[in-house]
């Protein structure tokens, strides 16, 4: 397709995803980010949060990941996470367990960064539902 994306979703140990797409939506430092065929070059920090890639045929592959880094250059997406999950692969009652004990652990950055994570992967795995 002539206005497609080469996408590559990829965590420390395996590619997630990879293919071609119309459009990715990302949460970054700055924001939510929206990429489609001709953006501008573009290297951001990701958040704890969930990626949406829609694909040629307009199916939509929701994927969780534990931050990281989105790159963009000539229609070639680059999204790269220490740990990244497609909704299918979360365990939504293991996720919702994990935010849990992570909700009963004293206050500090370790706790608030266990909550988001398991609340992206929630998200992620009820989208995809």
């Amino acid at each position: 397709m002539a206005d497609a994306l080469q996408v590559e979703l990829v965590a420390a140990d395996r590619t997630v995803w990879s293919g071609s797409a119309t459009m990715v939506i990302a949460r970054t430092v700055e924001g939510d980010l929206g990429v489609l065929k001709g953006h501008a070059p573009l290297l951001s920090l990701l958040t704890d949060a969930v990626v949406e890639i829609t694909g040629e045929e307009g199916d939509v592959i929701v994927a969780a990941v534990d931050g990281g880094f989105l790159s963009v250059a000539a229609d070639r997406v680059s999204i790269l996470s220490e740990r990244a999950l497609l909704a299918e692969e979360i365990k939504i009652d293991e996720a919702r367990a994990e935010l849990e004990e992570a909700r009963g652990l004293p206050t500090g950055d370790e706790a608030e960064l266990r909550i988001r994570r398991a609340e992206a992967r929630i998200r992620a795995a009820e989208r995809a539902a």
